[in-house]
């Protein structure tokens, strides 16, 4: 197959490309950033006009929007501009390309988020019951903001006029992958220095998958001609945050770690410039679709895949250690 991954040089691209890659697929990347890489053709595109990048979708068998720019800042005004803009913006072009293509691809998958799903604790959010709540007063304002966001995401795509092409929206929770500044990197490095105990009341959950899950589920939905519409890409097994970082803790080695109050992440956001939203929102989300569907997961509990992640991070630095 050839496949176009639009916005697919960052964590999530990389990690599709090498799998998709690997398996004999041509793959074709559009990014702003100019390079180069061994799995995947690289081709410019500005994620907002038409131009020639519009013929790498024409022919191909399916197109994975992935742009975006990232929600890691403060939600100033005009972050949060460009949070929207990139994001509406790169689907309404992907659609208007795939609108205009002779041969339009079979299937559309267009990123989104399980954020757009509400704060629970109580019972978990799936597709068919989950609830979605634009405003919810007790939690701070920029919650809000990203629920917003995420509705105008899937509403961008939803008002593509591609009928001749599937589209299915990726409801997709944090993707672990032991790779150099993934989130999974993050956490481990504060495990690593002592300070990888619960944060908040730990009590909110996390939603997670792994990145082979992540990639297997992908090109499960890309197979699945039965499949439109939102699907929640997360592991069935979703875990308080306690929990989740006990669990990476026992994978390491570690003994404790140091918990972090909600005041202390508020304070340590304000100064790494970023939104405690990332932290402490309870991210209760399943992946019902995937489930009735018959997909199997592979990490399905976190604590396997904790160990796993930590395994593959250890042999990487050991790999590059070696080759210096």
């Amino acid at each position: 197959m050839k496949i176009v991954i639009a916005g697919g040089s960052g964590q999530i691209g990389n990690c599709l490309s090498r799998a998709f890659a690997a398996a004999g697929h041509e793959i074709v990347v559009l990014s702003r950033r100019a390079g180069s890489s061994p799995e995947a053709r690289c081709v410019p595109w500005d994620g907002r006009t038409l131009g020639s990048w519009a013929s790498e979708i024409d022919g191909s068998d399916a197109v994975i929007n992935l742009a975006g720019r990232s929600v890691n800042c403060r939600y100033t005004q005009e972050n949060r501009r460009q949070i929207i803009e990139s994001r509406t913006e790169s689907a309404r072009v992907v659609g208007e390309a795939i609108a205009r293509a002779k041969r339009p691809p079979r299937v559309w998958l267009q990123a989104g988020t399980a954020t757009i799903y509400a704060d629970r604790r109580d019972a978990p959010n799936d597709e068919a019951a989950g609830i979605i709540r634009e405003h919810e007063t007790e939690f701070p304002e920029a919650w809000t903001f990203s629920v917003g966001v995420a509705r105008a995401w899937e509403g961008a795509c939803e008002e593509a006029l591609t009928p001749q092409t599937r589209r299915v929206i990726l409801r997709t929770s944090l993707v672990m992958n032991p790779d150099p500044g993934s989130v999974f990197d993050v956490l481990l490095g504060l495990v690593r220095r002592g300070l990888g105990g619960a944060m908040g009341d730990g009590g909110q959950f996390v939603s997670w998958i792994h990145h082979e899950d992540f990639v297997r589920a992908a090109g499960f939905l890309i197979n699945r001609d039965d499949l439109a519409g939102p699907v929640n890409l997360a592991a069935p097994n979703p875990v308080p945050n306690a929990e989740f970082m006990r669990e990476i803790r026992r994978a390491w080695g570690a003994r404790f770690g140091l918990p972090a109050a909600a005041w202390m992440l508020t304070v340590g956001a304000f100064f790494l410039r970023t939104e405690t939203e990332l932290i402490l929102k309870s991210r209760r989300v399943v992946p019902g679709r995937l489930l009735a569907s018959g997909f199997e997961f592979k990490f399905p509990e976190w604590r396997g895949a904790a160990r796993d992640l930590c395994e593959d991070w250890r042999r990487i630095r050991s790999r590059r250690r070696g080759s210096r």
